[in-house]
């Protein structure tokens, strides 16, 4: 069975939405599974679509961004449903179906996402670089340390009574850093009374 994934960011998008399930539903999906969610949030239709296929089954998108919010979810997602014996179409990867019950196909999302991940990892190096170079002009000095800096005020305000969790909560620091200022014998993580 062809199952079809439609998504939209926004409910102003409806028009968008109508379009991807009629090319789903010309390019043969028998079932759809559609929602109007941001990727960033929980995709419930996306959750339900994924634990309806079965083995032999395979889940088409228009396009690959309408199915995962980074490569790296893309290729988990792929792995996940071939795993399962599931395969993957989507019918505009640049223009070009894919289908990754085709080797050649599979081989395209591979190289692609290799690709990406090879960018991710070139510009991480760059990055690295820069900050070692800041550093070493003294340009470089890293986040301010705001529970050093008011430390004084913790031990102050914890001599006062006030518990570790509403210290952190008042001066917008975190209760870690709040229980390591204030020494090992607070540190246990129990709660206070805060």
């Amino acid at each position: 069975m062809i199952v079809g994934y439609a998504r939209t960011s926004t409910t102003d998008q409806k028009a968008g939405l109508a379009a991807q399930e009629r090319d789903l539903k010309e390019a043969g999906a028998e079932r759809m599974f559609s929602e109007q969610v941001s990727s960033v949030a929980q995709r419930g239709a996306l959750d339900s679509c994924l634990g309806f296929l079965r083995s032999g089954d395979a889940l088409m998108v228009t396009k690959p961004d309408r199915l995962a919010r980074s490569t790296a979810e893309l290729l988990s997602i792929e792995a996940d449903l071939t795993k399962r014996g599931i395969g993957l179409v989507i019918l505009s990867m640049g223009g070009e179906r894919l289908d990754t019950r085709n080797p050649t196909s599979k081989l395209m999302l591979t190289i692609l996402a290799g690709v990406a991940t090879w960018e991710r990892e070139i510009m991480l190096e760059r990055q690295r670089e820069g900050i070692a170079k800041a550093k070493a002009e003294g340009k470089y000095k890293g986040r301010n340390p705001t529970v050093a800096v008011q430390a004084d005020r913790i031990r102050s305000m914890h001599a006062a009574g006030i518990g570790p969790a509403a210290i952190a909560k008042e001066l917008g620091v975190a209760r870690s850093g709040v229980y390591r200022m204030l020494g090992s014998k607070d540190a246990t993580g129990e709660a206070d009374a805060a």
